[in-house]
């Protein structure tokens, strides 16, 4: 945008300048021409006057070396004629006489007593040459004519140099408004440029941006208070209802913690019948109501988390989630192998990783069968971290790979598999509020792959 409006100025600042200048050289051109005409018609006039005076041949050689004279000083040619246009004395060479011999209107108009009234405007390219008349008496008394044909070098070297200071002041003119522009263009963009990093903060999830340019027009700046009130209001929305879940959560804990527990003095109470198994399955769900309280608060406390992101040794994180969860798998039966990179770093929330890694592996052992293989890699991959954890279990079908990152969503297969459906979606916020990703897709030739992409580190660069 602020590209297309200093295109706009600048493009309405330069026809504003060309409208301007141009008839102004224009004018200049034509003004030059006038005093020209004016110069060229008063030398006219007088050898016009002196012809009117011819009685002897004595008259006739002043006229011849009077205007032989004035070709000579000024490179011009003059053609005396009589009433009937026959020549009388003329003067001048190349061009110029070419021009004046040649000039039949011009001397017809004089013969009626028509002086030349106009003369084309002067140009730095042209003409070289122009020609006037004029008549040879007075009204009735017409007696010949004075052609005149001058060159136009100076009028077209002050025409030019005035041509030329116009484009200069244009130019300059120009360049002033450029930069005007340029600055006006700042002065509206700015704020909009912040309300528009604002915006996209927001809409990344971090509550906490505002707009801070107090510059513009009031109209900008009003739209600036409006959008951090907005802002204000839903960062309050958004943290009265996280308060409220992890208050929830905390609060029903501590009865369930009881439930629990007096549950579990009841059982020695119970004797071999049907009761007994439907006790151990109302003690199931509360412990699987236990753990869905646990995934919420943990959610909670990950969304709502001011922590800086902090640069981190990603490769050794990596290296010391796997080996942690070496005796799980062990125990399970599943393979575990781990291929990491050295010198990894990424700027993440503190262990950002191994809290995402631990959702991905715990999965691994709750959902995949024994005798399967979990594979851990971390790499380099076009300046982004990517761990991956991939599997050769059974996987899970194509339409429900966009929902296992939803809250509380759990295959149809797994349902009797203890946990809360918050793991994926616990791991994918961490991602986000690090400046990556989560993405899940097939593995290879089967079983399941997520990868978790994050920037790399600045300090490695």
């Amino acid at each position: 945008m602020r590209r297309r409006l200093l295109a706009v100025l600048i493009v309405l600042m330069g026809v504003a300048v060309l409208l301007l200048s141009v008839p102004l050289a224009g004018s200049l051109a034509q003004s030059r021409t006038e005093h020209l005409l004016l110069q060229r018609r008063a030398d006219a006039a007088r050898f016009a006057d002196l012809a009117d005076r011819l009685r002897t041949p004595t008259d006739r050689a002043e006229l011849s070396a009077e205007i032989d004279r004035y070709a000579e000083l000024y490179g011009a040619a003059v053609l005396v004629e009589d009433a009937a246009g026959h020549p009388v004395a003329r003067a001048g060479r190349g061009a110029a006489a070419k021009a004046a011999a040649g000039a039949v209107d011009a001397g017809s108009g004089a013969l009626t007593g028509r002086p030349t009234a106009q003369l084309p405007t002067i140009w730095p390219w042209g003409p070289t040459t122009v020609v006037l008349a004029e008549p040879v008496g007075q009204d009735e008394r017409v007696s010949g004519a004075v052609v005149l044909a001058a060159p136009t070098d100076a009028a077209r070297r002050d025409v030019t140099v005035r041509s030329a200071l116009i484009a200069a002041g244009a130019l300059a003119a120009f360049v002033t408004a450029a930069l005007v522009a340029v600055g006006i263009t700042r002065w509206l963009m700015r704020p909009v440029r912040d309300l528009d990093r604002a915006v996209e903060k927001l809409a990344a999830g971090s509550l906490q941006a505002r707009a801070a340019s107090d510059t513009g027009p009031p109209e900008l700046r009003r739209l600036r208070r409006h959008f951090n009130s907005m802002a204000e209001a839903v960062a309050d929305s958004v943290g009265r209802q996280r308060d409220f879940v992890a208050d929830a959560s905390h609060q029903l804990r501590n009865p369930l913690a009881t439930l629990v527990l007096q549950l579990e003095n009841i059982e020695p109470h119970l004797g071999p019948g049907p009761g007994r198994a439907e006790f151990a399955r109302a003690l199931d769900e509360t412990e699987r109501l236990g753990e869905l309280l646990d995934g919420l608060l943990a959610l909670a406390r990950v969304e709502s988390g001011s922590a800086a992101l902090t640069d981190q040794d990603l490769s050794a994180e990596v290296r010391e989630r796997a080996t942690a969860w070496e005796s799980v798998f062990r125990k399970t039966g599943i393979d575990l192998t781990a291929d990491v990179e050295d010198g990894l770093r990424g700027r993440v929330l503190p262990d950002a990783v191994g809290r995402v890694l631990d959702a991905l592996l715990d999965n691994a052992a709750k959902f995949l069968p024994p005798g399967s293989r979990v594979e851990v890699h971390a790499t380099l991959r076009d300046g982004t971290v990517v761990v991956r954890v991939a599997d050769d279990g059974p996987g899970v079908p194509a339409d429900q790979l966009p929902t296992l990152i939803r809250r509380f969503v759990r295959g149809a297969q797994h349902q009797n598999v203890p946990g809360s459906g918050l793991g994926l979606a616990i791991a994918d916020e961490i991602a986000r509020l690090s400046g990556g990703r989560l993405t899940i897709g097939h593995n290879t030739p089967r079983g399941l792959a997520v990868e978790l992409l994050l920037p790399e580190s600045e300090a490695r660069r």
